[in-house]
């Protein structure tokens, strides 16, 4: 699959005749909702963990030096935590640019975090995924090659390190824990201040 995911992702039309579809965001789409949204509720979903395992060759890094942003990937009894936004299916059209690099839209079932605990609250919604057979796929590595690159890492979009920390704070806000999340943050804080 080629760095550019937008024409696969305009072809979705599972959710066209919907007035509204919910999106999960475990990314900077947390912290960085930069389009119109009806509603914001945090949310999980099951048997997916985050992990810096995608190039950002257009956002936190560039083509010849790329840095590394978040991907999902499977994990039995994982749960990734996150947020999620109820949002016109037309909001997709800047999303599928901004998530072009790999990224491809995934119906998924979410649980609403904010539900009362007597009560479980789920719907189906919408999920960036850059799975391994995207060209921008970094996949695995040390934690502490994962921290280099990303404190070496900037793009258009401002430094990597930004990406991370940002990632970080927003998680911990939300009082959701990431231990892959929280051990890259510790590592660049502890050696590329």
């Amino acid at each position: 699959m080629s760095f550019d995911t937008t024409a696969h992702n305009r072809r979705m039309t599972y959710f066209d005749k919907h007035e509204s579809v919910w999106l999960f965001g475990y990314g900077s789409l947390i912290w960085k909702a930069d389009f119109d949204y009806l509603e914001r509720r945090p949310a999980s979903i099951r048997g997916w963990t985050r992990r810096f395992w995608q190039g950002s060759h257009d956002h936190r890094g560039t083509p010849e030096a790329p840095g590394r942003v978040v991907t999902l990937v499977p994990e039995d009894d994982a749960v990734c935590h996150g947020m999620a936004y109820r949002i016109s299916p037309r909001v997709f059209e800047p999303l599928d640019v901004r998530e072009k690099n790999g990224y491809l839209r995934v119906v998924t079932e979410m649980t609403f975090e904010d539900a009362p605990s007597d009560k479980i609250e789920r719907t189906e919604g919408v999920v960036y995924l850059a799975g391994e057979d995207n060209a921008a796929y970094l996949g695995p590595a040390e934690e502490a090659a994962i921290a280099r690159q990303i404190a070496e890492s900037h793009g258009p979009s401002g430094p990597n390190r930004d990406y991370l920390l940002n990632l970080a704070a927003a998680l911990r806000e939300l009082g959701f824990e990431d231990d892959h999340v929280f051990a890259l943050e510790r590592a660049l804080l502890g050696n590329y201040r």
